[in-house]
């Protein structure tokens, strides 16, 4: 057997994979039909649907499992007429699905898979309610980045601009999975995953945590057939200190942002911890290696938190707040390369600059560094990001006037929008938004060019009383005619007081029939998936919230079912030549 260096680019503990001449040249200490790497929505959705195909299922997991998933919002964009849609009078179908959706993905994956997700999309929200997993109404109908907790289907989306509703009604799509005391919009995945991961401990699946895949095994005709990972053992001393020192680092950075008073000593004290973690890893891990019969499923995450990564790969978005765990550094990704696959879109990244609630902050104009506006307001968090990083180097400015600031505080009174939502808006009123008597004075202080600023708020005005159409396809409605004095809040990507959300989108090119990682020439890599955000999905051109845990669900199912059909019929060839 042999190996090679780990290429110096990669940014990655990563090994390059390990060849053999025969599986019996390497002592496995565990075996499995099928070996998924990553415990997140993906990983579940992929070791769940392989045990009810019948396939042996290991997880491995470098933390405690749950990863993005359960720090994300705990939505799944889910239509086309699901259980919940009907019960609430939501008319919706895969056809209405794919014509919105088509418009945000702009042909990412192929308009056949694009359908399957769409007509697959009600019977994955079913399959998920089967496994616990509880979704409900009331619906919320109006534009809105997060809604109140009390409401769990949304708008997730740009279905209620008129730019982007087509022939069809626009229908709530957001499905969030219900869960007590989610005062946030972040750490509510766990009412996705957490049911999940209880059903796969009830059908069988082994889950092996504080365990990372570090190298794949390949025979010599390239097929995976397994891997080798850092574990450390089970009820260990060592196991118990990583597991409290990962959830310290991550619970710190998680609840006191920079923000806050303290947030960044808070912050220093959790890169303490991760220092510990990391010399745990370094330290105290065996070598253990897993057999895989059926294949690997890569389903570790996005690459968000290897800053050198981002650096290297879409580095406009470095300044911006990074959402996921320490486990998304791309190791996944560097996996599957390691064994010949393809990467794609690693450019693309997505960032969330929500500005609604309160309302009347989408009624204003964002402008860029010349004092252009370049973006409907009223657009999903998303698309403002994109417009902002991608064509205006991550530079944006909110102007407001006096009856708009009333208005958004009246907006955000106790009990209207979410705490974190409130905190926010009054800390950018209070010490960031800057007001000016004059357009003059505000292009002296910004370097926004007056004739441009005058401009744009003549025409705006316009729109507002129905004048004319705006060049963004705002509605009058959700426009203002906008007086002196004004009022500027700096929303920039790197905004510390109004953090804006980012995550990685590019990752593996896969055969989207089967979920099979493929080479630079197209052609799968025998034993070898990946799902998730490890993989190029549904999500990777523009984001909307939920469509990432949609896609993992898809993903993880479809890789799953690929697998356990190739195991069925080679247990078949494996019969008639016995007979």
């Amino acid at each position: 057997m042999s190996t090679s260096q780990t290429p110096s680019h990669w940014f990655s503990n990563v090994e390059q994979a390990l060849i053999v001449d025969s599986e019996t040249d390497i002592t496995w200490q565990h075996e499995a039909d099928l070996v998924v790497v990553g415990y997140g929505a993906a990983g579940a959705s992929a070791a769940l649907e392989a045990r009810e195909n019948g396939l042996d299922v290991i997880v491995l997991d470098r933390f405690a499992g749950g990863g993005a998933s359960v720090k994300s919002g705990g939505v799944v964009y889910a239509g086309g007429g699901t259980t919940v849609q009907d019960s609430l009078g939501e008319q919706d179908t895969p056809q209405a699905m794919f014509d919105y959706l088509n418009l945000e993905t702009q042909g990412v994956v192929k308009d056949e898979t694009l359908m399957r997700f769409c007509e697959q999309s009600a019977q994955n929200i079913d399959w998920l309610m089967s496994h616990g997993v509880k979704f409900s109404g009331p619906v919320y109908k109006k534009k809105t980045s997060y809604p109140n907790v009390k409401y769990f289907l949304y708008h997730s989306d740009n279905s209620l601009l008129p730019s982007h509703r087509g022939v069809h009604p626009p229908a709530a799509r957001g499905h969030r999975g219900v869960i007590k005391n989610g005062n946030s919009a972040v750490n509510l995945g766990g009412a996705l995953f957490w049911p999940m991961r209880e059903s796969a401990r009830k059908i069988g699946v082994q889950v092996d945590t504080q365990t990372e895949a570090r190298q794949l095994v390949l025979d010599i005709t390239g097929r995976v057939i397994g891997l080798k990972a850092l574990q450390l053992i089970a009820g260990s001393d060592a196991e118990k200190r990583h597991k409290r020192y990962s959830a310290l680092a991550t619970s710190l950075a998680t609840y006191f942002p920079n923000m806050l008073p303290g947030g960044k000593s808070m912050r220093k004290l959790a890169q303490y911890f991760r220092k510990k973690v990391i010399r745990i890893e370094e330290n105290e891990r065996d070598v253990v290696f897993y057999r895989a019969r059926s294949g690997v499923v890569l389903s570790a995450g996005g690459f968000i938190f290897n800053r050198k990564m981002v650096k290297h790969y879409c580095p406009k978005y470095l300044p911006g707040l990074p959402l996921g765990t320490h486990a998304d550094d791309g190791s996944g990704i560097r996996l599957g390369e390691s064994a010949g696959g393809a990467t794609k879109l690693m450019k693309n990244a997505t960032a969330w600059r929500f500005i609604n609630p309160p309302q009347a902050w989408s009624q204003g104009i964002i402008v860029n560094q010349q004092g252009a506006r370049f973006v409907n307001e009223s657009s999903y968090g998303a698309t403002i990001g994109e417009a902002m990083v991608e064509r205006n180097k991550g530079k944006a400015w909110l102007i407001l006037d006096s009856r708009l600031v009333k208005q958004a505080w009246r907006e955000i009174a106790p009990g209207k929008v979410l705490p974190f939502q409130q905190l926010l808006a009054a800390l950018n009123h209070i010490v960031v938004k800057k007001k000016f008597k004059t357009t003059q004075s505000m292009c002296s202080h910004y370097g926004f060019d007056l004739a441009t600023v005058e401009a744009e708020i003549a025409q705006y005005s316009r729109v507002a009383n129905g004048e004319t159409a705006d060049a963004f396809h705002k509605t009058k409605d959700d426009a203002v005619a906008l007086n002196a004095p004004y009022h500027v809040i700096d929303i920039s990507l790197g905004q510390h007081l109004l953090p804006c959300t980012v995550l990685t989108m590019g990752g593996l090119d896969v055969n989207e029939e089967s979920g099979q990682v493929v080479d630079a020439n197209k052609h799968a890599i025998p034993g070898l998936y990946a799902a998730g955000r490890t993989a190029v999905g549904i999500p990777s051109n523009l984001y909307m919230s939920g469509l990432s845990l949609a896609d993992c669900i898809f993903s993880g199912r479809r890789a799953a079912k690929h697998a356990a059909e190739l195991s069925t019929q080679l247990s078949t060839q494996l019969s008639n030549l016995q007979q």
